[in-house]
């Protein structure tokens, strides 16, 4: 199917002027007009009626046009996909993430995102409380789970795990748990949305835990503070390993409980709206964020 007849409809659509959307795309009335006359032969259906004084969208025009204006969707995004028609990509972008995800990963890379798409502004919101995709009216959003929503598309950015860690100078003083039963002995720190779970062991054997009905005097629902919190001595708390890998590494933090996971070890996700066309700024900034981050995740290496 000619995309460029497609053009033409959705403009002349949008116009009810045939002569003017040929003249934006730099046809002649007749080239524009027999371009319209082949779309319609293409698709079977008279798409717009014209008239000598007006031209008004037929029914089957109607039904069309939402389905025209995705196939150039599509076409923009692919084309932007492969790298082509960087500056033609444009538009406000919406996107919420996890703020202390957020600041490790992604905003350092935004200078760059934006040198490479100069018609794309970035409108980002971020929180380590979930903002509502729909109601916020958000291009895209990150997330650790896939919502049980229908009306949610996802894609995934990275594998995760979630660990037990604590700080030396709090072990030293507690001691080490080494079992799931021993936690009981320990003051956790909470994060504010972390629900219930279910760890197995190394022989399979499984343990229920829910951190909010365990000893904690801290509930936080930050995840920078939360980290703090935890390093500066404050109990045992779990976190995802893109959290906590660097101190890790510097032994700020030691893990705990290495021989047990998580039932359903969680993944990030890029999540947008099932409702909309993947637009090429969204589609330029999936891939973009999966290739910076997603193919090589500085955790799991």
């Amino acid at each position: 199917m000619d995309t460029e007849g497609i053009k033409l409809f959705v403009l002349a659509a949008e116009k009810l002027n045939i002569s003017a959307a040929g003249r934006e795309l730099g046809m002649p009335p007749a080239v524009a007009s027999a371009k319209l006359s082949k779309l319609e032969r293409a698709v079977g259906a008279d798409l717009l009626r014209r008239s000598t004084r007006k031209v008004a969208l037929s029914t089957e025009g109607a039904e069309f046009l939402p389905f025209a204006r995705e196939i150039l969707a599509q076409e923009n995004a692919a084309m932007a996909a492969m790298g082509f028609g960087n500056g033609h990509v444009s538009g406000t972008l919406r996107f919420t993430a996890s703020s202390t995800f957020a600041q490790q990963y992604i905003v350092p890379l935004v200078p760059e995102f934006l040198e490479m798409y100069p018609g794309i502004n970035l409108d980002m919101r971020l929180s380590d409380m979930e903002l509502d995709l729909i109601q916020g009216s958000f291009d895209l959003a990150l997330r650790d789970a896939i919502l049980p929503d229908s009306n949610l598309k996802v894609r995934k950015l990275a594998d995760d795990r979630r660990i037990f860690c604590a700080s030396p100078e709090y072990l030293a003083k507690s001691g080490v748990p080494k079992h799931p039963d021993d936690l009981r002995f320990h003051q956790w720190v909470a994060f504010k949305s972390l629900a219930a779970m279910v760890l197995v062991g190394p022989e399979g054997g499984k343990w229920q835990l829910d951190p909010r009905n365990s000893q904690n005097r801290l509930i936080i629902d930050d995840g920078l503070s939360y980290k703090i919190a935890t390093m500066e001595g404050a109990g045992i708390a779990m976190h995802a390993l893109w959290s906590v890998h660097r101190e890790l590494s510097a032994g700020t933090l030691v893990q705990v409980l290495q021989d047990y996971r998580m039932d359903a070890e969680p993944a990030l996700w890029l999540v947008y709206p099932k409702s909309n066309v993947l637009t090429a700024k969204v589609r330029v900034f999936i891939d973009f964020l999966v290739e910076r981050i997603g193919l090589t995740p500085p955790w799991l290496e």
